[in-house]
């Protein structure tokens, strides 16, 4: 793929803040951008390959559903922060996972359903080779952001 398409910016407007609530929700798409279901499935994996698309989901309101989130900040060994990122990946309750500089240099939130198992996965997550510390920052107030990109 080289660079964006017309279609492409298209498709990636909408999916930004459009995704149809269905059972097809790529054929509902398609019918805006008036092409077929098969087209558009196509263009998001090719755009998902090559990096213009992270994933596709959905955001729920996890306190009204009895969840409750932290922010997790780990030292982790530079030689062991592959390895260790992977294992905080398999977590379901991560959402978000970056490397990052500084003393404390990999950074992710979990949202769990209760404070029990939040600690059970924290307490598995700190014993891991290689984190020297952890600090869990639970959240005071929620901000959240809606950032779409117009393309």
């Amino acid at each position: 793929m080289a660079g964006l398409s017309s279609f492409d910016k298209e498709l990636l407007n909408l999916v930004q803040g459009s995704l149809p609530v269905c059972s097809r929700p790529f054929a509902q798409m398609a019918e805006q951008l008036g092409t077929d279901e098969e087209t558009v499935l196509t263009h998001l994996k090719d755009l998902k390959r090559e990096g213009y698309l992270r994933r596709i989901g959905t955001f729920f309101n996890s306190g009204r559903l009895g969840y409750h989130g932290t922010l997790v900040a780990l030292r982790v060994e530079e030689d062991k922060m592959s390895p260790v990122a992977e294992a905080v990946n398999r977590y379901p309750g991560v959402t978000h996972n970056y490397e990052r500089t500084g003393k404390y240099n990999l950074w992710f939130t979990l949202t769990t359903p209760n404070p029990e198992t939040e600690q059970e996965i924290l307490s598995e997550v700190r014993a891991l080779p290689g984190v020297d510390d952890m600090m869990n920052l639970h959240a005071q107030k929620k901000y959240k952001i809606n950032v779409q990109f117009k393309l």
